[in-house]
């Protein structure tokens, strides 16, 4: 068993953010696999065919993304923790990636190597020189063609999640909000966050306090991302992950009996949402939502509590009742 240790005060300042180069790392593995979860089959098929046929011209990039999907050990240039919070971009993400040396690229990826399941032929594709910053181009050219046209519906899907868990960290304090995060992870006593079922060295989280990371591109997995000298951020898969392509509409006996536009808010609903949230999911305006969320909360059939700044909507016993009720098969 692995532990990430936090102080008081790392643990006070301990927060969530989102990374688009994780979700480009998530991304790649997903397209490189010969089949996908359902939920993601439409997107699965429709970017492969391209994103295989890049890696075939690019011998280095075909050789580094197998590597990246059949390893326990992710090179330490490809999973950086964010530096921007919330309101991490790309570019700064990749300005780091490009950094790394090539000797210590070169030793990160030989211990992926030996912790990988398959067998990999390093120097046939470790090539040549600037190894981080081809690393970078591929991850670029990855996310310009396959993630940033469903990156806005990616975005807010993960948003959802940091709220969800910021509630439940305002209620209940971080075990809770760490809750089913993934297989692995839990909180252990007071001060500490499991990370890997695997026997390795505690980490010692640094007063910044850690950063955890929500993806949408996969519904299972997760990695640690570190940077010396104790910076730590946990990649998770956020809930409803399997919503990265169209959702599925809900039923039309509850349209006909509410309206299209309550119904689908009230389907939305099976995860709370904020009314920006809301409007970013199903493409309407904040002043639709709202009116619709007006009528279904005098119907008690949703209610919101106030988180910070934000007010947190979800379902009421009779909002699920009815919203199950109503479901076409």
């Amino acid at each position: 068993m692995t532990l990430l240790r936090m102080s008081s005060l790392a643990l006070s300042r301990s927060r969530f953010a989102l990374s688009p180069l994780a979700e480009t790392l998530a991304s790649m593995m997903v397209l490189a696999a010969p089949y996908a979860d359902p939920w993601l089959a439409p997107w699965h098929a429709r970017h492969r065919g391209a994103f295989l046929a890049a890696l075939d011209a690019d011998p280095f990039a075909k050789g580094l993304v197998r590597l990246l999907g059949s390893t326990k050990w992710m090179p330490a240039h490809v999973v950086l923790p964010p530096a921007g919070g919330m309101r991490t971009v790309l570019d700064d993400e990749l300005a780091h990636v490009a950094t790394m040396p090539d000797a210590q690229v070169r030793a990160e990826l030989e211990e992926s190597v030996a912790h990988s399941w398959e067998q990999h032929a390093l120097d046939q594709w470790l090539s040549g020189r600037n190894w981080a910053a081809r690393t970078a181009d591929l991850f670029r050219s990855t996310w310009t063609a396959h993630v940033a046209p469903d990156w806005p519906r990616r975005r807010a899907l993960l948003e959802r999640d940091v709220t969800y868990r910021a509630g439940l960290l305002a209620a209940y304090g971080w075990p809770r909000a760490l809750e089913q995060m993934s297989r692995r992870s839990a909180w252990v006593g007071t001060d500490a966050v499991r990370f890997s079922d695997r026997p390795s060295p505690d980490r010692f989280v640094g007063e910044d306090g850690m950063q955890f990371i929500p993806i949408a591109a996969i519904s299972a997995g997760t990695w640690l991302c570190e940077a010396p000298p104790a910076s730590y951020a946990l990649v998770y898969p956020a809930r409803g992950s399997a919503a990265t392509d169209p959702r599925p509409e809900p039923g039309q006996a509850l349209a006909r009996l509410i309206g299209t536009g309550r119904a689908a808010i009230l389907h939305e609903l099976r995860r709370p949402a904020t009314t920006s949230e809301l409007a970013a999911q199903l493409g309407l305006s904040l002043g639709t939502v709202g009116g619709h969320l007006t009528v279904l909360r005098d119907a008690d059939l949703v209610t919101g509590t106030r988180i910070g700044r934000r007010v947190v909507y979800h379902r009421t016993t009779t909002g699920d009742l009815l919203a199950g009720r109503h479901q076409d098969p």
